[in-house]
C-alpha cells in the first residue's frame, strides 16, 4: 500500500440506514489531539486482526475519531503522515483528510476499531487573490474553494476575512481536477515553512527540459532522481517544492505519484470528485474506477458529471470500486449536522465562557442544555461530552448540549 499518497477528498458518513449521524462534515478549528478510547461496544476485534475495511474523508469529530459519522476506536492505531512518518495522534485535527484502515464496520453502532490513520494535505504556499465575498483565494496559484464546512484554525479569527494576502496556509481538501480547483475541508497559517506542496494533475510535461505544470505553476523536476514509472500528462502527482522559484519555476526537492488505491476485498466509502466520466454507471473518483452498474442513488443520477463531489459505498474488487450506493454531495447540507467532541476539559474560561476539548475551543454562552451537571460544574480536568455546530467564522464550536461523563 502506497503511504505517500493521498488521492482522496473522501469520507465514510454512514455504513448502514439505521446510523446517528453525530458530525458535521468538515468543522472545526484548531489543533486537536486525536486520541481517546472512550467508544461504543463494539464485537471484539483482536489485536493484529488484518484490516478489511477503508475509510477516507474528513475528520468530522474526536473521541476516538469521527469519519463522517462513524467513529473509529484509535487507542491502538499507527498514526502516519502522507511521507509515512509515525506520528502522535496529537497531530490529527478537524476537518484533516484522512485515510483509515480498519477491522469490520459495526453498521448498528456506526463503530470501528482503526488500525492504521494517515493525514495529509493538498497545498502549502502563499495566499493570494483572497476574495471574502466569493469565498475563494489561490495557494501557490491553485484555486481554493471555502465552503460553510471549511475549518479554520482558531489563529484565523475571522475565517477567511483574516487571511492576509502572501501569507503561508496549509489546506486540507478535497482536489477536484477536473474544475482545477481545491474545495478546502481545513486551513492553517504554515509560517515558516521551510518547503512549499502541491498536488494535481500533471500538464504541459516536457521530459527534455524535466518541467511540467500544475494549474499553471511551473514546475522543475531537474534534481528529482526518482521520478515516478510512467510520469505523463493527466497523472495525478504530490510535489515538495523549494520555497522560492528560479527563472519562474517551483524547484522539485520531491516527487511522488498521489493516487493512493485501497487493498482488495476491502469495504470502502470513498467521497471525493469524479474525475473522469462514462456514464452513472462507469465513472472515477479521485482516480479511482468505479463500477456503479448495480447501484442505488437516493438523490437521483442528474448532476452526476465530470468534476461533481460524490460519496460512493462498495466495496474493492480488481482495483475497483464496485459500488452499491452513490450519493451527490452537493445536494447535502453538511453545516446542519452536529459536531461532537468528547473529552477532558482544559483552559476554562468563565469570563469568555469558553474552555479547550481536544484542542478546540468551545464556547457554552449561548443556550446549553445540560445532562448530568450544570454549567458549575465545569471544570478543568472533567469529562464531558459536547455537541454543537460551528461558530460564523468557523473557528470554533458553539455548545448546545454539554453531557458530564
Amino acid at each position: 500500500m502506497d503511504m505517500q499518497t493521498f488521492g482522496w477528498a473522501t469520507r465514510l458518513r454512514r455504513w448502514a440506514q439505521g446510523s446517528a449521524l453525530v458530525a458535521s462534515s468538515a468543522l472545526l478549528l484548531a489543533a486537536c489531539g486525536g486520541g481517546g478510547s472512550d467508544a461504543p461496544p463494539a464485537p471484539a476485534q483482536p489485536q493484529g486482526h488484518s484490516p478489511v475495511a477503508f475509510a477516507n474523508g474528513a475528520i468530522d469529530g474526536f473521541g476516538s475519531v469521527f469519519v463522517g459519522g462513524v467513529r473509529f476506536d484509535d487507542s491502538a492505531a499507527t498514526v502516519t503522515d502522507e511521507d509515512g512518518n509515525t506520528r502522535d495522534r496529537s497531530a490529527l485535527r478537524l476537518g484533516m483528510m484522512v485515510d483509515i484502515d480498519s477491522g469490520a464496520v459495526d453498521r448498528n453502532a456506526a463503530f470501528a476499531v482503526a488500525a492504521r490513520i494517515r493525514f495529509g494535505s493538498e497545498v502549502v504556499g502563499p495566499a493570494s487573490d483572497v476574495n471574502a465575498v466569493a469565498s475563494t483565494l489561490k495557494v501557490l496559484g491553485q484555486n481554493v474553494l471555502v465552503t460553510t464546512s471549511t475549518v479554520f484554525d482558531e489563529s484565523l479569527a475571522g475565517g477567511l476575512s483574516a487571511v492576509a494576502n502572501g501569507a503561508v496556509l496549509e489546506v486540507h481538501g478535497i482536489l477536484d481536477v477536473a474544475g482545477a480547483k481545491v474545495v478546502a475541508t481545513r486551513i492553517e497559517p504554515k509560517a515558516g515553512a521551510t518547503s512549499y506542496k502541491l498536488r494535481g494533475a500533471v500538464a504541459n510535461l516536457d521530459t527534455a527540459a524535466k518541467t511540467f505544470t500544475i494549474n499553471g505553476e511551473r514546475i522543475d523536476y531537474t534534481g528529482i532522481a526518482n521520478v515516478p514509472a510512467n510520469l505523463a500528462n493527466g497523472r495525478i502527482v504530490r510535489v515538495a517544492l523549494q520555497t522560492t522559484q528560479q527563472a519562474g519555476a517551483w524547484v522539485a526537492t520531491r516527487l511522488v505519484a498521489a493516487v493512493r488505491l485501497p487493498e482488495q476485498q476491502r469495504e470502502a466509502q470513498i467521497e471525493g470528485a469524479i474525475t473522469s466520466f462514462t456514464s452513472t454507471a462507469s465513472f472515477s473518483v479521485n482516480g479511482l474506477a468505479v463500477d456503479a452498474a448495480n447501484a442505488s442513488f437516493p438523490d437521483g443520477t442528474t448532476g452526476l458529471v465530470l468534476g461533481a463531489r460524490v460519496e460512493v459505498t462498495g466495496s474493492i474488487v480488481g482495483g475497483v470500486l464496485v459500488a452499491s450506493r452513490v450519493e451527490l454531495k452537493e445536494r447535502r447540507d453538511w453545516n446542519a449536522r452536529p459536531i461532537e467532541l468528547r473529552g477532558d476539559i482544559a483552559n476554562l474560561n468563565p469570563t469568555a465562557q469558553t474552555f479547550a476539548l481536544r484542542g478546540v475551543t468551545v464556547w457554552y454562552g449561548g443556550q446549553v442544555s445540560y445532562q448530568g451537571g450544570g454549567v458549575g460544574d465545569l471544570s478543568n480536568g472533567r469529562r464531558v461530552e459536547v455537541t454543537g455546530s460551528l461558530s460564523a467564522d468557523r473557528t470554533r464550536l458553539e455548545a448546545r448540549r454539554i453531557q458530564f461523563r
